[in-house]
């Protein structure tokens, strides 16, 4: 059960959570609960639209036959030799497509992509190989009205191995991230308004949900930057936006260095936001402390500027960490509904941890605005 729920950590895409929860815990002033003490086994599970399998086969799609071919031009393009074999599909889901020819991925990203913020992330992994992997091509194609980018295949994360998870990697990578120079005109990060667009969900699909008064209360105590109603208040860090453990790789495949991948959220923000779901996943009792201290450690070592050397880390933690909570029990909630069912027993531990913190108002970190909606 718990590999299990370690296995789903890894189709975060926008959302986190769940593991079996007792969800007993307490509210303190820096984030939505403290950790109730549990055993070390307790993995972090996401609740989300299920991808693909790695190595499923290419299903019928109006995007897929001229994505996949694509991917093999691509793929017989470079100058290594391609051991072919049949195409695969990784993701197939509204906001992404994404296909595997041997050692090239296409993907095809969310309609309405914007081409030109699209192009100066692509430009930024580039710039930043090492620390993000590098496209193949810095500008996309359109196919089908689609934007598809094309990436090298590396080795991801083993969704059957949970004590191996690079937690460390993960921190140090984020770390060297942070303290890269923005290049210009870099957009912002999105991870605000992809937490503005779950709530949106949540209040299109089950505003009558019995769940959705302390989703809905929890959300509007945030500061307004942190729903994306205001600029953030930092505009000169380098962020991912999107950070799980489903976003790394080891490249060159199969054991080169880890990589952080994704880059649709990237862009100038808050870099707190980006141990904001590692940072949930710990207060509401779904990652073990071990494992955060390991993470948080690393970071701190690396230099990281998202919170301070030392001392207490939840000023500068608190409201990512409330904003991704809210995330995801918004997620939870819209999906229980749409697929007519009552909450299962780790939806209803993160509702739960909203109706807790939103009793105490969110603690800005030293310098950021911190007042919640009116």
């Amino acid at each position: 059960m718990f590999r299990a729920a370690f296995r789903a950590a890894f189709r975060a895409g926008g959302t986190a959570a769940g593991g079996r929860v007792r969800g007993h815990g307490r509210t303190v002033r820096h984030g939505p609960v403290r950790p109730p003490a549990r055993s070390s086994r307790m993995r972090p599970r996401t609740l989300t639209v299920s991808a693909a399998p790695q190595g499923a086969p290419v299903t019928a799609d109006p995007l897929l036959p001229t994505l996949i071919t694509r991917a093999e031009a691509a793929a017989h393009a470079r100058p290594e030799p391609c051991p072919c074999g049949a195409p695969v599909t990784l993701a197939h889901r509204p906001d992404a497509t994404v296909v595997r020819h041997a050692h090239t991925v296409a993907k095809a990203h969310a309609p309405r992509t914007d081409a030109t913020g699209l192009a100066l992330r692509l430009t930024t992994a580039a710039r930043l190989s090492g620390v993000l992997l590098p496209p193949l091509t810095r500008a996309p194609a359109v196919l089908h009205d689609r934007l598809v980018t094309f990436w090298p295949y590396g080795t991801p994360v083993d969704p059957n191995a949970p004590d191996a998870a690079p937690w460390e990697a993960a921190a140090t990578l984020l770390a060297r991230l942070h303290r890269s120079p923005a290049p210009p005109a870099l957009p912002p990060m999105r991870g605000p308004a992809k937490a503005a667009r779950a709530v949106a969900r949540l209040r299109a699909t089950a505003p009558g949900h019995p769940a959705a008064r302390a989703v809905l209360r929890a959300w509007a105590g945030l500061p307004a930057w942190a729903r994306d109603e205001a600029p953030m208040p930092d505009s000169r860090t380098v962020c991912h936006g999107d950070l799980h453990l489903g976003q790394l790789v080891r490249h060159p495949a199969p054991d080169g260095p880890w990589q952080l991948i994704d880059v649709d959220d990237l862009g100038t923000g808050v870099p707190a936001w980006d141990l904001g779901r590692p940072a949930a996943w710990y207060a509401c009792g779904l990652l073990a402390p071990e494992e955060w201290s390991r993470f948080l450690t690393a970071y701190r070592t690396a230099g990281g500027p998202a919170v301070p050397a030392e001392g207490d880390p939840w000023p500068a933690l608190d409201v990512p960490a409330r904003a991704l909570t809210v995330q995801t029990a918004a997620l939870a909630v819209a999906k229980a509904t749409a697929a007519d069912r009552p909450l299962d027993e780790t939806e209803q531990a993160v509702v739960d941890a909203c109706d807790r913190m939103s009793g105490i108002p969110p603690e800005p970190a030293a310098g950021m605005p911190g007042e919640p909606a009116a």
